[in-house]
């Protein structure tokens, strides 16, 4: 099921190998760390270089030739894409001008406009790939093949959240389109071709819609079209934290699904197998969006549909190198997406290592069972033996891009693959069978529904069971986590390099395994070895402020970025899923929007809240998941104390009037001589009551007040407190935080400043 080849060039062609992967190689360069001006000179000086190859002899030769003019062609041809086919979203760049336009997806509802993928034309008549924000609530009844009319301004699309990104250019995606108030639209008889897949996708996800009990229709929806927009937070979550979210993600696996299931229906004729197969998997690459994981994964399954026709030996370097090639050549700056280096790195991972696993340890199984319950042994085995050897294989290569690109390494991945494997497979092809069903039969797809939602139910269950052990994923954030990295990818390439026909990976595994623990041991001890340990989680621009104190945990805040999920992941990495107080300063989305996530994951012992804006929608959102999940609730308005191991916090009560701002509580924690203030958004004339009424001690550190705004950390509480450290909770926003002129009085009152948006989280900890 997992071993894709490209049978059909054979080992004779594995020169086109050489020049596939010099060519991937160049264009990776170019998108990562070459500027645009000197590709195309870079190009003819490698196919300048590539003459030397001549004066060599035997296969070095033909190597170098092949090298050469492969960096040659990654690096003139990325040039050239990046000189003429921005061209025409070039000209459109910086103006705000009426254009016609081609929907060529479902739209997208956001917070204040609706996102429609569409191909702008332009005076030339060039189409060019951009993501429209329209105005009005008609914009979601848009569909597929409709041309609109509309009046926008345009930008390039390589900026988000205010830096510079390759994230929508690796999509394909060249122009940002916004402002669209005014558009017309205008539903054309016949549909484009090109939009038939787009439609199909949307009447596959009605017909799953109508067919699933709601408690399963958003995951089914999601295995088989990648779309998780309808998937609750909660399951996402789960299924990430376990190991699981590659199964959303509509790749490899989806396309072996279904791959099979075609040979299985047509049996033996080779032939009609590989002409249906491989029109059905490109079709259904266009239904589930064309992304890069499932592009390759339908070219390459495509490739070893068509190898028995041409009786041709496996040669999967080649395979693997030359599909990479066409997507890049396709699109260069598809090197930048997450989505296409993970799924590459999962097949190499697993072209290297999966064979010589199960080889060594199927070696181990009787070769001729005698009686059925030892053979009916030997296959379970052999089945355990494929699904455990492919995810090892799978997270090789991977695990170091997710830790980069994610922050976190989940370890209990291989079990949780073993377990779900026959979920996944049964899940995917019983909604795939449902859901064609119910387009011409919904009455007897709601029954098989059903049935098909048992596996369903029991992936939500699992995933949810695993993600909530304690180290089930860890938040790669100390030197400890990160050498134990480098230690088990040294102790794999000594492995390789000299394991020789023999070798067992005993040693290495138990090494890797053993270090792994002492990681987990030392990276626990650093975050929990003082009297208090205060860590201003990066949440962007929001705050969430996790402390530990001798085995006694508590939060203040949790909002911003996926805050409840960060907050959840760095309590649990730490083996905990216990919390035993929580603290809201105040109902804005930015400091408490996390908390239902939060109280999907962790048990929460106290929650504390200011007894302020009745009225306010996110705090009846709160007290309602508070009571779902049954935590104790505790309204302030006169101040509170707890005790929290070795640390006393003091809550102090609204002391403002006038907003949510001014309303808010401020916590003060001393352990020792260590004291830490937290302000939430209070603003300088608060400030100064605190300061008159709240009896401050000289305070080590202070989180501050309102993410550095101008309005906070005034003269007046600095002069009082006298922090010597700052730490200022911030991400990408408009506010202009932080001021320019807080971080001048933070520095004139000597106080050493840290922010989240450069440093990511930060932990103080007081012996």
């Amino acid at each position: 099921m997992f071993s894709l080849s490209a049978a059909w060039l054979g080992c004779p062609m594995r020169k086109l190998a050489w020049f596939a992967a010099a060519f991937s190689g160049a264009v990776f360069l170019a998108v990562y760390l070459l500027p645009e001006a000197i590709l195309v000179p870079a190009g003819a000086c490698c196919g300048l270089a590539a003459l030397a190859g001549l004066f060599l002899r035997g296969k070095a030769r033909l190597r170098t030739l092949l090298i050469c003019f492969g960096l040659a062609a990654g690096l003139c041809w990325t040039g050239v894409y990046c000189a003429l086919v921005r061209v025409p979203a070039l000209r459109l760049n910086g103006t705000e001008t009426t254009v016609t336009a081609l929907v060529t997806d479902w739209p997208q509802e956001n917070s204040y406009s609706t996102s429609v993928m569409s191909e702008v034309y332009g005076d030339d008549g060039s189409p060019v790939k951009t993501l429209l924000y329209l105005n009005g609530e008609e914009a979601m009844g848009l569909r597929p093949g409709d041309r609109l009319t509309v009046t926008a301004s345009f930008r390039m699309a390589d900026t988000m959240a205010g830096e510079t990104t390759s994230y929508y250019y690796a999509k394909g995606v060249l122009l940002i389109g916004s402002g669209g108030k005014e558009w017309t639209a205008e539903r054309p008889e016949q549909t484009p071709v090109g939009c038939w897949p787009a439609l199909f996708s949307g009447a596959l996800k009605d017909s799953v819609d109508r067919a699933f009990p709601d408690s399963t229709a958003p995951l089914v929806t999601a295995l088989l079209t990648g779309d998780k927009t309808e998937l609750p937070e909660a399951v996402y979550s789960a299924l990430r934290r376990s190991g699981l979210a590659h199964v959303i993600a509509v790749s490899g696996l989806h396309v072996s699904f279904l791959a099979g299931l075609i040979t299985t229906l047509l049996g033996r004729r080779r032939r009609l197998s590989a002409v249906v197969g491989i029109g059905l998997l490109f079709f259904f690459s266009a239904v589930a969006g064309n992304t890069p994981s499932v592009q390759r994964a339908a070219l390459m399954q495509a490739l070893l549909l068509i190898a028995p026709l041409v009786d041709r030996e496996n040669d999967p370097p080649t395979s693997l190198s030359t599909v990479l090639m066409i997507l890049l050549a396709v699109n260069p700056y598809a090197a930048a997406s997450v989505s296409l280096q993970l799924s590459f790195a999962a097949v190499a991972g697993i072209f290297l290592f999966t064979g010589p696993l199960c080889e060594k340890w199927e070696s181990r199984l009787p070769r001729k069972p005698q009686n059925f319950w030892l053979k009916l042994g030997c296959r379970v085995a052999r089945v355990i033996i494929a699904t455990v050897a492919t995810t090892l294989g799978a997270i090789v290569f991977t695990t170091p891009l997710m830790a980069f690109y994610f922050g976190s390494v989940t370890l209990i991945s291989p079990l949780t693959n073993l377990l779900s494997l026959w979920a996944v497979s049964d899940a995917f092809l019983g909604g795939l069978v449902t859901a064609l069903v119910g387009l011409v039969l919904p009455a007897v797809a709601t029954v098989m529904a059903w049935v098909v939602s048992l596996p369903v139910w029991y992936l939500q269950w699992l995933t949810a069971a695993l993600a909530g052990l304690p180290f089930a994923s860890v938040a790669v954030h100390s030197i400890y986590l990160i050498l134990w990295m480098a230690l088990t990818y040294g102790l794999i390439f000594l492995w390789v390099l000299w394991r020789g026909p023999r070798g067992r990976g005993v040693v290495p595994l138990c090494l890797s395994t053993s270090t792994l623990c002492g990681a987990l041991i030392l990276q626990a001890a650093a975050l929990t070895g003082g009297r208090l340990t205060v860590s201003v989680l990066d949440v962007g621009q929001g705050l969430s402020v996790a402390l530990y104190s001798r085995g006694q945990t508590a939060l203040v805040d949790c909002g911003g970025y996926d805050a409840g999920n960060t907050a959840a992941d760095y309590f649990q990495s730490l083996g905990l899923s216990h919390i035993d107080l929580v603290i809201l300063t105040h109902y804005h989305d930015d400091h408490a929007s996390g908390i239902p996530q939060l109280l999907e994951r962790m048990d929460v012992g106290l929650l504390i809240l200011p007894d302020v804006e009745p009225d306010s929608a996110l705090r009846a959102e709160v007290e309602a998941a508070a009571q779902a999940h049954g935590v104790e609730t505790l309204l302030v308005t006169d101040g509170a104390t707890a005790e929290l191991g070795e640390t006393s916090l003091k809550i102090y009560p609204p002391l403002g009037s006038g907003g949510s701002n001014e309303e808010g509580l401020s916590v003060l924690g001393s352990a020792g001589e260590f004291d830490v203030l937290i302000t939430g958004d209070m603003n300088t004339t608060v400030e100064g009551r605190l300061v008159k009424y709240g009896d401050l001690p000289d305070t080590e550190l202070l989180v501050a007040g309102h993410h550095g705004s101008k309005y906070a950390s005034s003269d007046e509480l600095l002069q009082a407190i006298q922090p010597e450290w700052a730490v200022i909770s911030v991400g990408y926003n408009t506010y202009g935080h932080p001021a320019a002129e807080t971080l001048a009085r933070l520095s004139q009152h000597g106080c050493q400043i840290y922010r989240t948006d450069w440093s990511g989280t930060v932990t103080i900890t007081a012996e």
